[in-house]
């Protein structure tokens, strides 16, 4: 018997900012790894970092943002890699910017939107990201999140610097 392994080493940020009664999701186009593809924030966890810290790191190295709260989203996206036979679970995060946040990309994206979430369901190309997205605008939108899930504001500011 063979088992396939769990890998769990990376993040997933959906950032959200209100757009009149709406709210809108932020979508990268990513270069180089899937390159062309709109995906939400992502990347590898450091050897110093908790899955958090590495989220905000993230969200600032590729976008410049600074959330003004930040949440865990009680939900993980999860996805089989072929190449290393493995299953990789992200822990996803979520975090709101004012309206007027302005978006600064580094060279791992080419492009940034902030489509709706039936826009940005149809934008993103798979399905675990098609779900995440589901459930955070039932968790996070259409509905106020748990207060339970916040990033504490104290442990925030201090990763922001």
């Amino acid at each position: 018997m063979h088992e396939i392994p769990i890998r769990s080493f990376a993040v997933s940020v959906v950032m959200l900012r209100q757009a009149g009664d709406t709210h809108e999701v932020l979508l990268l186009r990513r270069n180089g790894s899937l390159e062309g593809e709109w995906c939400q924030i992502a990347g590898a966890i450091e050897a110093d970092e908790t899955a958090w810290q590495a989220a905000l790191r993230e969200v600032n190295e590729e976008t410049g943002l600074r959330p003004t709260r930040f949440y865990s989203a009680d939900i993980c996206e999860q996805f089989y890699e072929a190449d290393r036979n493995a299953i990789s679970l992200l822990p996803v995060f979520v975090g709101y910017v004012h309206s007027t946040a302005i978006v600064t990309l580094n060279a791992e994206h080419s492009d940034f939107r902030w489509p709706t979430f039936d826009e940005a369901v149809r934008l993103v190309p798979f399905a675990g990201q098609r779900k995440v997205l589901r459930h955070i605008q039932e968790e996070f939108v259409d509905r106020e999140p748990s207060a339970w899930l916040q990033i504490r504001e104290a442990e925030v500011v201090a990763a922001n610097g």
